[in-house]
């Protein structure tokens, strides 16, 4: 994922959270996400990972799920931005893990994949 893809800027992070955000859950993810109006330059999907040290309490274990899902949203991610760009919507997204344990990668692969088409499904 390139700089620009990865949500940084607090002013687009607060604007997720804050009212008007659609948001399901597929285990062991949860996927926030919101339709944005904007001139500026931004990506068709702009992406927030958030493992919290809640459900997981070593770095090492939140590294290695955050590793899984950047690697499982960059093989599907042309899922998502086929559909943005087609109808011309910008999109700011957050996986959230909810699990308090490590699961393979294939089954982070594969949720990852269904929530990118659940949110293709409900783009207006």
């Amino acid at each position: 994922m390139s700089k620009d893809e990865r949500m940084s800027q607090k002013i687009l992070i607060d604007s997720l959270f804050t009212g008007g955000n659609k948001s399901f859950s597929s285990f062991p993810l949860r996927v926030v996400y919101k339709e944005i109006e904007t001139d500026k330059e931004l990506p068709r999907a702009s992406v927030l990972i958030s493992v919290p040290k809640k459900n997981l309490k070593r770095a090492v274990k939140r590294n290695r799920v955050k590793r899984q899902v950047r690697e499982a949203y960059r093989k599907y991610k042309y899922l998502l931005l086929d559909v943005l760009e087609e109808k011309q919507k910008h999109l700011l997204v957050a996986f959230i893990w909810i699990h308090h344990d490590l699961k393979e990668s294939t089954i982070v692969d594969q949720t990852v994949k269904n929530l990118l088409l659940h949110i293709t499904e409900h783009i207006k």
